[in-house]
């Protein structure tokens, strides 16, 4: 009854079963929620340039679109040959997205390609050196332990980890703070000169909450081990025969 009265004024009905996703729709248009059956005002009332219903990758979808007005949603729309492809695409857009994201909080940045990772390994390093008690051995393994990124990074690309990493060890030491790793040919090069830069709020809280995994392993003094789950324990003589 509802749609006929709907089609006989010339209205559309467009129905949405998500509540995240008509939170979205109404967002794109600038409306707002109603539950009750009053008539809704004029500011309740969204505005949309365009909707259309038109085929993309064989399904038919409905497309609102926002032309003259600056819309609150946008939406991407990812295609390519394999489901591997669209993953890994989807993947850098939201990487890159939140990237973005955390640049409006703090525009900080720091030398990528493991430049950081080595030079903050250094100076822990000269820390450690100049620490006369017990504490420098876990100093100085903690600074190893940020070897990882470069040597990984080394790895993944081909090439010789020892060799990057004794590269990368002399140009810090030599007074080359943002040397990182060169993927292309296994050699070192300047980071922020090539561009290569990572946000300081990622490695910030990475770094944090690795140490603080790590110290909480560290306290554990006890492992107590849970009793297997299971049902009773088998007769050990095997299955009780019937008389």
């Amino acid at each position: 009854m509802a749609l006929h009265f709907l089609e006989r004024h010339g209205i559309m009905a467009f129905k949405v079963q998500s509540k995240f996703e008509l939170r979205r729709l109404t967002a794109a248009v600038n409306a707002t929620q109603i539950v009750t059956l009053d008539p809704p005002t004029p500011e309740e009332i969204g505005r949309c340039n365009s909707v259309k219903v038109q085929e993309l990758g064989g399904k038919k979808v409905t497309v609102f679109s926002q032309v003259t007005e600056t819309s609150k949603i946008s939406t991407i729309i990812i295609r390519g040959p394999t489901q591997n492809i669209i993953d890994d695409v989807e993947r850098a857009l939201d990487d890159a997205v939140n990237a973005y994201k955390a640049l409006t909080r703090d525009q900080t940045l720091v030398a990528g390609a493991g430049a950081m990772e080595m030079e903050l390994s250094r100076r822990l390093t000269k820390v450690a050196d100049e620490c006369a008690d017990m504490h420098q051995y876990a100093m100085r393994k903690y600074a190893d332990a940020f070897h990882i990124i470069p040597t990984t990074l080394a790895e993944v690309s081909g090439h010789n980890a020892v060799n990057v990493i004794t590269s990368l060890m002399a140009d810090h030491q030599n007074g080359l703070p943002n040397n990182g790793v060169d993927i292309e040919d296994g050699t070192t090069l300047d980071a922020l000169e090539a561009g290569i830069l990572d946000l300081y709020l990622s490695k910030f809280w990475v770094i944090k909450f690795a140490t603080e995994a790590a110290v909480t392993v560290l306290r554990v003094d006890t492992i107590v081990m849970a009793k297997q789950a299971g049902g009773p324990k088998q007769n050990p003589n095997g299955p009780a025969e019937d008389d």
